[in-house]
Protein backbone atom coordinates (compact mmCIF):
# COMPACT_ATOMS: atom_id res chain seq x y z
CA UNK A 1 0.00 0.00 0.00
CA UNK A 2 1.25 2.92 -0.95
CA UNK A 3 1.10 6.88 1.12
CA UNK A 4 0.43 10.02 -1.12
CA UNK A 5 3.79 12.12 -1.01
CA UNK A 6 4.12 14.83 1.51
CA UNK A 7 3.12 18.67 0.54
CA UNK A 8 6.01 20.71 -0.34
CA UNK A 9 7.53 22.58 1.81
CA UNK A 10 6.43 26.33 2.34
CA UNK A 11 9.24 27.94 1.20
CA UNK A 12 8.85 26.06 -2.22
CA UNK A 13 5.59 27.37 -2.63
CA UNK A 14 4.58 29.99 -4.91
CA UNK A 15 1.52 32.76 -4.80
CA UNK A 16 -1.29 32.08 -6.62
CA UNK A 17 -1.89 34.32 -9.54
CA UNK A 18 -5.69 34.78 -10.80
CA UNK A 19 -6.48 34.20 -14.52
CA UNK A 20 -6.42 37.58 -16.25
CA UNK A 21 -5.87 40.82 -14.97
CA UNK A 22 -8.30 41.37 -12.39
CA UNK A 23 -7.08 44.40 -10.71
CA UNK A 24 -4.75 47.09 -12.53
CA UNK A 25 -3.69 49.99 -9.63
CA UNK A 26 -1.40 51.30 -12.05
CA UNK A 27 -3.49 52.27 -14.28
CA UNK A 28 -6.12 53.91 -11.50
CA UNK A 29 -7.77 56.73 -12.26
CA UNK A 30 -9.61 59.11 -9.88
CA UNK A 31 -13.21 59.95 -11.15
CA UNK A 32 -13.28 63.26 -13.06
CA UNK A 33 -16.85 63.87 -10.49
CA UNK A 34 -14.90 62.72 -7.64
CA UNK A 35 -12.49 65.39 -8.28
CA UNK A 36 -12.73 68.72 -5.49
CA UNK A 37 -11.15 71.64 -6.35
CA UNK A 38 -8.73 73.93 -4.27
CA UNK A 39 -4.94 72.59 -3.89
CA UNK A 40 -4.75 75.62 -2.00
CA UNK A 41 -7.39 74.67 0.45
CA UNK A 42 -6.00 71.06 1.06
CA UNK A 43 -2.53 72.17 1.86
CA UNK A 44 -4.15 74.40 4.49
CA UNK A 45 -6.57 72.15 5.93
CA UNK A 46 -4.27 69.07 6.16
CA UNK A 47 -2.22 71.00 8.53
CA UNK A 48 -4.53 72.59 10.94
CA UNK A 49 -6.58 69.73 11.28
CA UNK A 50 -4.10 67.18 11.48
CA UNK A 51 -2.71 70.17 14.90
CA UNK A 52 -6.58 70.92 15.97
CA UNK A 53 -8.09 67.45 15.54
CA UNK A 54 -5.83 64.87 15.26
CA UNK A 55 -3.78 65.53 17.90
CA UNK A 56 -4.12 66.41 21.77
CA UNK A 57 -2.56 69.97 21.20
CA UNK A 58 -6.36 71.54 21.01
CA UNK A 59 -8.62 69.81 23.60
CA UNK A 60 -11.30 71.92 24.15
CA UNK A 61 -14.31 71.54 22.41
CA UNK A 62 -15.81 74.99 21.95
CA UNK A 63 -12.87 75.97 19.79
CA UNK A 64 -13.44 72.87 17.10
CA UNK A 65 -17.07 73.96 15.97
CA UNK A 66 -15.85 77.31 14.75
CA UNK A 67 -12.59 76.13 13.09
CA UNK A 68 -14.35 73.10 11.21
CA UNK A 69 -17.16 75.68 10.17
CA UNK A 70 -14.65 77.86 8.98
CA UNK A 71 -13.72 75.03 6.43
CA UNK A 72 -17.43 74.88 5.45
CA UNK A 73 -18.93 72.21 7.57
CA UNK A 74 -22.59 72.64 9.20
CA UNK A 75 -22.14 72.49 13.15
CA UNK A 76 -24.95 72.54 15.54
CA UNK A 77 -24.71 73.71 19.52
CA UNK A 78 -22.94 71.74 21.80
CA UNK A 79 -20.63 69.87 20.14
CA UNK A 80 -18.41 67.40 22.36
CA UNK A 81 -15.30 66.50 20.13
CA UNK A 82 -12.55 64.62 22.05
CA UNK A 83 -8.72 64.42 20.88
CA UNK A 84 -7.38 62.90 18.08
CA UNK A 85 -10.55 63.11 15.84
CA UNK A 86 -9.91 62.66 12.21
CA UNK A 87 -12.04 64.72 9.50
CA UNK A 88 -11.21 64.16 5.70
CA UNK A 89 -13.30 67.00 4.24
CA UNK A 90 -15.25 69.33 6.01
CA UNK A 91 -17.44 70.80 3.51
CA UNK A 92 -18.80 66.59 3.29
CA UNK A 93 -19.49 66.87 6.97
CA UNK A 94 -23.04 68.13 8.93
CA UNK A 95 -23.51 67.69 12.37
CA UNK A 96 -26.56 68.41 14.42
CA UNK A 97 -27.15 69.72 18.28
CA UNK A 98 -25.43 68.12 21.33
CA UNK A 99 -23.12 65.48 19.60
CA UNK A 100 -20.42 63.55 20.80
CA UNK A 101 -17.67 62.66 18.85
CA UNK A 102 -14.90 60.28 20.59
CA UNK A 103 -11.27 59.66 20.96
CA UNK A 104 -10.24 58.21 17.58
CA UNK A 105 -13.15 58.58 15.27
CA UNK A 106 -12.24 58.65 11.86
CA UNK A 107 -15.20 60.47 9.82
CA UNK A 108 -13.82 59.42 6.52
CA UNK A 109 -15.90 61.36 4.09
CA UNK A 110 -15.59 61.58 0.71
CA UNK A 111 -19.41 61.89 0.16
CA UNK A 112 -21.26 63.55 2.93
CA UNK A 113 -21.41 62.01 6.84
CA UNK A 114 -24.60 63.98 8.31
CA UNK A 115 -25.28 63.06 12.31
CA UNK A 116 -28.82 64.16 13.45
CA UNK A 117 -29.26 65.61 17.36
CA UNK A 118 -27.95 63.95 20.26
CA UNK A 119 -25.59 61.25 18.62
CA UNK A 120 -23.19 59.65 20.10
CA UNK A 121 -19.87 58.66 18.25
CA UNK A 122 -17.81 56.77 20.49
CA UNK A 123 -14.14 55.77 20.81
CA UNK A 124 -12.45 54.86 17.52
CA UNK A 125 -15.66 54.66 15.41
CA UNK A 126 -14.79 54.55 11.87
CA UNK A 127 -17.33 55.80 9.27
CA UNK A 128 -16.32 54.74 5.62
CA UNK A 129 -17.70 56.41 2.77
CA UNK A 130 -15.53 55.37 0.13
CA UNK A 131 -14.39 51.82 -1.35
CA UNK A 132 -13.61 50.41 -4.35
CA UNK A 133 -15.28 48.36 -7.46
CA UNK A 134 -13.84 44.64 -6.90
CA UNK A 135 -15.53 43.63 -10.48
CA UNK A 136 -13.68 45.92 -12.29
CA UNK A 137 -9.82 46.08 -13.06
CA UNK A 138 -9.37 49.86 -12.89
CA UNK A 139 -10.58 49.63 -9.06
CA UNK A 140 -13.22 52.10 -10.00
CA UNK A 141 -13.43 54.54 -6.59
CA UNK A 142 -16.85 53.80 -5.26
CA UNK A 143 -18.45 56.53 -2.52
CA UNK A 144 -21.75 56.52 -0.61
CA UNK A 145 -23.39 59.23 1.79
CA UNK A 146 -23.51 58.04 5.69
CA UNK A 147 -26.19 59.00 7.78
CA UNK A 148 -26.28 58.64 11.64
CA UNK A 149 -30.20 59.89 12.81
CA UNK A 150 -30.54 61.69 16.34
CA UNK A 151 -30.45 59.83 19.21
CA UNK A 152 -28.44 57.30 17.82
CA UNK A 153 -25.25 55.96 19.61
CA UNK A 154 -22.31 54.21 17.42
CA UNK A 155 -19.95 51.95 19.82
CA UNK A 156 -16.09 51.96 20.26
CA UNK A 157 -14.38 50.53 16.99
CA UNK A 158 -17.79 50.49 14.95
CA UNK A 159 -17.54 50.41 11.54
CA UNK A 160 -20.07 51.83 9.37
CA UNK A 161 -19.74 51.30 5.42
CA UNK A 162 -20.80 53.40 2.86
CA UNK A 163 -24.66 54.27 1.62
CA UNK A 164 -25.68 53.73 5.14
CA UNK A 165 -28.25 54.97 7.38
CA UNK A 166 -28.27 54.24 11.21
CA UNK A 167 -31.78 55.08 12.27
CA UNK A 168 -33.28 57.52 15.43
CA UNK A 169 -32.75 55.80 18.54
CA UNK A 170 -30.86 52.90 17.57
CA UNK A 171 -27.22 51.83 19.15
CA UNK A 172 -24.76 49.87 16.77
CA UNK A 173 -22.17 47.63 19.30
CA UNK A 174 -18.83 47.61 19.34
CA UNK A 175 -16.87 46.49 17.26
CA UNK A 176 -19.40 46.21 14.75
CA UNK A 177 -19.44 46.15 10.84
CA UNK A 178 -22.38 47.96 9.54
CA UNK A 179 -23.38 47.04 5.98
CA UNK A 180 -26.78 47.96 5.62
CA UNK A 181 -29.61 50.30 6.79
CA UNK A 182 -30.48 49.85 11.19
CA UNK A 183 -33.71 50.14 11.86
CA UNK A 184 -34.83 53.23 13.96
CA UNK A 185 -34.96 51.92 17.58
CA UNK A 186 -33.55 48.90 17.39
CA UNK A 187 -29.92 47.63 19.07
CA UNK A 188 -27.42 45.83 16.37
CA UNK A 189 -24.10 43.85 16.68
CA UNK A 190 -21.58 41.54 14.82
CA UNK A 191 -19.97 41.07 11.72
CA UNK A 192 -22.02 41.98 9.19
CA UNK A 193 -23.98 43.84 12.04
CA UNK A 194 -27.68 41.91 12.52
CA UNK A 195 -30.80 43.05 14.58
CA UNK A 196 -30.58 42.15 18.47
CA UNK A 197 -33.53 43.20 20.27
CA UNK A 198 -34.77 46.79 20.53
CA UNK A 199 -33.42 49.55 22.55
CA UNK A 200 -35.05 50.03 26.22
CA UNK A 201 -37.14 53.28 26.26
CA UNK A 202 -37.10 54.69 29.89
CA UNK A 203 -37.50 58.33 30.77
CA UNK A 204 -34.85 60.69 31.72
CA UNK A 205 -33.14 60.35 35.70
CA UNK A 206 -35.04 62.31 37.81
CA UNK A 207 -38.11 62.83 35.40
CA UNK A 208 -41.64 62.46 36.55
Amino acid sequence: MTSSPPPPPFDDASPAEPPGRVQDLGGYRRPAEQARPGLLWWAIWWPVGALALDSALLPISRLKAPLLRAFGATIGKGLVMKPRVRVKDPRNLVIGDHCWVGEGVWIDNLAQVTLGNDVCLSQGAYLCTGGHNYARASFDLVTGPITVEGQAWVGAKAVLLPGVTVGAGAVVAAGSVVTKDVPPGMIVGGNPARVLRPRPTRPPRGAA
